[in-house]
């Protein structure tokens, strides 16, 4: 039978994990998790059998309790929030909207933070308000700025923040433009984003760190610590792999697949056949992230029918498309279908190979670099391989995606 979670079993895990020194359990004893998340969470089950399956599973605070505490304090993220709504939801939404992130990667970017005495921190992204809490329990809550852009969200923080006796200094907002008139000696933001904003470097001192999730559109992501010059250019290497919300203000909104086949498919596209596995793309988290680089601007669904699924390949452009089949029978050709000025499978079977030859690098490989314009490369420096990073708002035309008129 597998060990009951405790505050103590996942201290073990954290010290385990490399990533708690006694500073940071000091800080974790002091606000455990418990006291942050709300009545009812959703995280993976847990089987007779003491290991997760894949399915968000509701636990309730005041139908079982134990079940919640044990929930608590795995070493999961637990949702919080389903689709931006307030209340608990006793059904997953579409998507997931706020929750409490994976202690192990909590832990990890404030170690990564490297917070020091005397030092003010600015953290994007409110949330539960357990990482302010660890943090003001850390340095002292007068030196801690938490932003949220949710009022309700926010407002369940402060709550959550007054129980546990902690006071940090709570500002609801949009944290990827709306900030103090100070700076701060270290930034961290628990959402991701993929255009880093040009504000968070301008408030942060000199030789000061940011810590930040980043993602590329196509997939794949990790959280980068960027240290500030003097110029107010920041560049650093990406720490680890993690899974963050996008920031409310960078989400992509998928156009429709309607408007990219102007006639039922295969429409005008041109057949091929491909030796690569459209779940060997899809599967490798690290192999995402290396042709989301390359490749900005393009995105992937997937969809699923009896014997296999059928990998879409877009751009944000809404000008071509591709579609991939892969079979569960294991076959090794894969019908293609290629439609747009863009060949968009052959571009990711070039960017994946390059990643295949460098020997599969995992995240924490490659570097990013971001200009006080706001200009971004992510780099490997390894190779010397570099690539821009394609602005947000001119990639992604939010909410205003149309087909392109004819030439």
């Amino acid at each position: 039978m597998a060990e009951r979670p405790t505050l103590d079993t996942l201290v073990a895990r954290l010290r385990a994990a490399g990533v708690l020194p006694v500073e940071w359990e000091k800080a974790l004893r002091a606000a455990p998790r418990h006291l942050f998340l709300p009545g009812r969470v959703w995280g993976e089950a847990i089987g007779s059998d003491g290991r997760d399956d894949d399915r968000e599973h509701a636990y309730d605070r005041d139908l079982d309790e134990d079940a919640w505490l044990d929930a608590a304090y795995r070493d999961t993220p637990l949702t919080t929030q389903w689709d931006d709504t307030p209340g608990r939801a006793y059904r997953p939404g579409a998507r997931s909207s706020s929750s409490s992130s994976m202690p192990t990667i909590v832990f990890g970017m404030l170690q990564a933070l490297d917070v020091r005495d005397g030092h003010r921190i600015l953290e994007i992204g409110t949330g539960t308000g357990w990482n302010a809490a660890l943090l003001a329990a850390r340095l002292g809550p007068s030196a801690v700025t938490s932003i949220e852009v949710d009022p309700v969200v926010a407002a369940q923080a402060a709550a959550n923040l007054d129980g546990a006796g902690s006071t940090p200094r709570l500002i609801v907002g949009d944290g990827t433009v709306e900030l103090p008139g100070e700076r701060f000696d270290r930034v961290i933001a628990t959402c991701a984003v993929y255009d880093v904003p040009p504000a968070w470097l301008t408030h942060t001192r000199p030789d000061g760190v940011i810590v930040v999730p980043w993602c590329p559109l196509f997939g794949g992501s990790g959280h980068v610590r960027l240290r500030v010059d003097e110029r107010g250019s920041a560049t650093g290497r990406f720490v680890a792999q993690s899974a963050f919300m996008r920031a409310r203000g960078q989400r992509f909104f998928r156009p429709s697949h309607d408007l990219y086949l102007t006639s039922p498919w295969p429409a005008d596209a041109d057949r091929s056949e491909s030796t690569v596995s459209p779940a060997d793309v899809v599967n490798e988290w690290a192999g995402q992230f290396a042709v989301g680089v390359q490749l900005p601007g393009v995105w992937w669904s997937r969809e699923t029918w009896n014997g296999g699924f059928t990998m879409w390949v877009y751009d944000a452009a809404v000008s071509s498309w591709a579609s991939v089949d892969c079979w569960d029978d294991g076959r090794s050709a894969h019908e293609v279908y290629q439609s747009g000025p863009r060949r968009l499978w052959d571009e990711v079977v070039r960017a994946r190979t390059w990643w295949i030859g460098q020997g599969r690098p995992g995240v924490a490989e490659f570097a990013l670099s971001v200009a006080p314009d706001g200009a971004q490369v992510v780099s490997h420096p390894r190779t010397g391989s570099t690539w821009p990073v394609s602005p947000a708002r001119s990639a992604i035309e939010l909410g205003s995606h149309r087909r392109p008129e004819p030439a």
